[in-house]
């Protein structure tokens, strides 16, 4: 595998402490880009929906799309700005405009608010995720990169549990109809901690900003062996779990019966999954090659997000388990990958141009997602469509090369 960085921590107990001090800062750094700033508003979807956004599912989707909008737009951003900023300052950026956009949404008193604070956390989310696994990866010894990159993801699946944990202990106890932002206020206060940890606790030690990667790194993404059938992963990947992220609470509690916190339960449960994804899908895909591994998960996600249809535990259960553990599990395989076949002077760049495909894809799934709901009178549809797809993203995956 190409080195991300020549900045390998030495051997020795007290510089491997300290690298595993960085890949868990890290983690919380990915769990306020990803699980607070993006996935928390599946959690808090159903509640902000009806406070401030006048019950409108293609509103909240519309909500949901303007948070991927912001996101491939900081995609592109970090393609310019890898080249002048190196990883570690290109993450304390993210979340310095995440922990911000946290604070507006936890305080938000109207719709509009509510929006731009969640296009800040898209800006944000991008800005620290696309760094997240290079700097992890380098903080350990080479043997371990792929462990570290699975890690990253662990971080997002341990904000998931807290989000849905969260929303659930807060329901039991009142029926206030701004609940949703309590949740956000929480997350707040821990975004805080994380930044003042990634100002004092993380040191770049040598590491330079990217040469440039053209046009919004697609020069450098070429250099990448399969590059197109991974980019359509990617893309196929970013259409597909969302929708059942975002609509995953809303489909139990208005299809299936479920109470919101029965609901919230079961998303928690997506977030128990995704707490290992990374960590099992990972080393698997050392033994068994990248392209098996990512087409079985692909295939896995669909059906499990058909499995949520059924509406009836323990079918749920098992599926909500499942859907976790993929959604960390192959973007770890096909981050991995890029690492791979990427060092230094490309890695930012190369990720940029495939998470740009990614974005356009969350960009236009929540949107769509919401539409056919309020359409169809139900998110049956929704979780049809996200099954086919991701079986399309397994036959790209199958033709990785081996």
């Amino acid at each position: 595998m190409a080195d991300v960085d020549d900045d390998r921590p030495p051997a020795g107990a007290g510089r491997l402490e300290s690298a595993w001090l960085v890949v868990a800062l890290v983690m919380a750094a990915a769990c306020v880009a990803q699980a607070f700033g993006r996935f928390t508003w599946g959690v808090v979807l159903p509640g902000a929906r009806d406070d401030v956004l006048g019950g409108s599912n293609t509103l909240a989707g519309f909500f949901g799309t303007l948070n991927v909008t912001a996101y491939m737009i900081g995609t592109l951003a970090v393609s310019w700005a890898s080249s002048r900023f190196s990883l570690v300052q290109l993450m304390r950026i993210g979340l310095s405009i995440s922990t911000t956009a946290l604070a507006l949404a936890a305080f938000a008193p109207s719709g509009p608010v509510l929006g731009i604070a969640l296009f800040a956390m898209g800006l944000g989310g991008a800005t620290i995720w696309i760094p997240s696994p290079a700097i992890s990866a380098r903080a350990l010894p080479p043997d371990r990169a792929g462990m570290a990159v699975g890690l990253v993801g662990s971080g997002i699946g341990v904000g998931l549990v807290f989000a849905g944990q969260l929303s659930a202990f807060l329901d039991r106890r009142s029926d206030a109809p701004d609940l949703w932002q309590t949740v956000y206020r929480v997350e707040l206060a821990i975004a805080v901690v994380v930044l003042i940890g990634a100002f004092t606790l993380l040191r770049s030690r040598g590491d330079r900003p990217a040469l440039s990667g053209g046009f919004g790194g697609v020069a450098a993404l070429k250099t990448v062996r399969g590059w197109i059938p991974l980019t359509i992963c990617y893309a196929a990947f970013g259409f597909a779990y969302i929708l059942v992220l975002a609509f995953l609470v809303a489909r139990l509690e208005d299809d299936s019966g479920f109470s919101s916190g029965a609901a919230t339960a079961t998303f928690s449960l997506v977030g128990a999954g995704s707490v290992f994804g990374g960590m099992l899908l990972g080393p698997l895909s050392d033994r068994i090659g990248r392209r098996v591994a990512l087409t079985a998960a692909f295939t896995i996600f669909a059906g499990c997000g058909l499995l949520v249809l059924t509406g009836s535990q323990p079918s749920v259960a098992i599926a909500a388990i499942g859907v976790g553990l993929m959604f960390s599990g192959m973007p770890a395989l096909i981050i991995a990958h890029i690492v791979d076949h990427t060092d230094t002077d490309n890695y930012g760049p190369a990720f940029s141009a495939a998470t740009l495909a990614f974005g356009v894809m969350q960009m236009i799934s929540p949107q769509i997602g919401g539409a056919i709901a309020d359409a169809l009178g139900s998110f049956t549809w929704v979780f049809v469509l996200s099954a086919v797809v991701s079986v399309a993203g397994a036959v790209s995956a199958s033709r990785l090369p081996r």
